[in-house]
């Protein structure tokens, strides 16, 4: 079947390219764009086109930025002194999304010299206080909170990470282990 529909697949497997889009999904999304919805196909590819040419990272914090700093850093009312650090920018939309935290944000995708000179700097610069770790919860990630505290070691900081456990809503025998056993570590007083 696809012999002479080479380019309607190739739609597909660029859509199956995408994370959480399986076959079916992209089969279903070029068929809509090709057969039902050709100006909606333009328009995708219109502003992927312009996100790809106009987003890059913030300088200073590794956000997502169409400037060179993004509006967060430049934001005035935010406070500068806590400083929450993610792994991807894309993190920082669910932060943002919660509306509980007013600090700054510092992404650190890969632990490299550059990253942590920059980091460095930005609290240096901004005079931070705390800092906040916004890190899924894993072995791996522990080690790499412990290594960015001790590079941190000769400044006067308090390091916090979000709490971990059982998600609301959630009953007990779908929860995993590791998130069970951090939730009885962290427990509070009611």
């Amino acid at each position: 079947m696809k012999k002479g529909l080479e380019k309607f697949y190739d739609l597909v497997d660029a859509f199956e390219s995408l994370p959480t889009i399986g076959k079916k999904s992209a089969q279903r999304l070029a068929y809509h764009i090709v057969m039902q919805d050709n100006y909606c196909g333009i328009k995708i590819a219109h502003s992927i086109e312009n996100a790809i040419k106009s987003i890059n990272k913030c300088v200073q914090c590794g956000c997502m930025s169409e400037h060179e700093i993004c509006e967060i850093c430049l934001d005035d009312m935010r406070d500068k002194s806590t400083v929450c650090i993610v792994q991807t920018a894309k993190d920082i939309f669910i932060i943002e999304e919660s509306k509980q935290f007013n600090g700054v944000y510092f992404v650190i995708e890969e632990l490299e010299a550059e990253v942590l000179e920059k980091l460095l700097s930005f609290v240096k610069t901004n005079s931070v206080s705390d800092i906040l770790f916004a890190i899924t919860p894993s072995l791996s990630n522990d080690a790499f909170i412990l290594f960015i505290e001790d590079q941190l070691k000769n400044y006067n900081l308090n390091f916090t990470k979000i709490a971990q456990g059982v998600p609301t809503g959630v009953s007990l025998e779908n929860v995993d282990i590791l998130s069970l056993a951090k939730a009885i570590e962290s427990k509070v007083t009611v």
